[in-house]
């Protein structure tokens, strides 16, 4: 007599291959806009800085230091001052001509309070912004690109806010030569 084979079972299902069958087909059926960047940058304005530069001192042609002199100046709704010596701009020339900034300020508020600010930042000159460089012309923020990011640090209770928060810089306007001076307009990044 022939024996029988016992019946076969199913196999029981294992808990992970539902919600593995679930995140396929919520993955492939996603909206892109929910996969889209979820932050958001703001800005609020916070000072214009107005720097005025000595002439610059040429170590070679990759580097100049270029001082900034008396009469540099802030000004905004929370914050009013002069620029203090000591300060400057580390100014590196790329091999492509792109400009690194690397510049230390020293603030004295209105009511004060002593800040020190620091930034590093990317200029690009384009044909026309050059010659009026080179020309000592005044060139404007539509001509030139200039955009740093400036940091703060004080002791001042009255402006500790400082000490936390980041900064953007765009150069609203500048001139090399006879009255040479640089400003920029800067912003809180929130």
């Amino acid at each position: 007599m022939r024996k029988e084979a016992p019946a076969r079972s199913m196999p029981a299902k294992t808990p992970i291959i539902r919600p593995v069958i679930l995140a396929l087909l919520f993955a492939i059926f996603i909206p892109r806009a929910l996969l889209a960047q979820s932050t958001e940058i703001s800005t609020e304005y916070l000072m214009t800085l107005h720097a005025p530069l000595d002439t610059p001192q040429v170590i070679d042609e990759s580097l100049a230091i270029y001082n900034v002199i008396d009469g540099g100046w802030v000004k905004g709704p929370k914050i009013e001052g002069k620029l203090k010596a000591p300060g400057g701009d580390w100014l590196q020339v790329l091999p492509d001509g792109a400009l690194r900034l690397d510049v230390r300020l020293a603030l004295e508020t209105d009511d004060d309070a002593v800040i020190y600010i620091t930034y590093s930042g990317v200029a690009i000159h384009n044909a026309d912004s050059l010659a009026k460089a080179q020309s000592g012309e005044e060139i404007a923020s539509s001509e030139m690109y200039i955009v740093t990011a400036p940091i703060m640090r004080t002791s001042s209770e009255e402006y500790d806010w400082l000490n936390h928060v980041q900064c953007i810089g765009k150069m609203a306007r500048s001139k090399t030569g006879e009255g040479a001076f640089v400003e920029y307009d800067v912003f809180i990044v929130g």
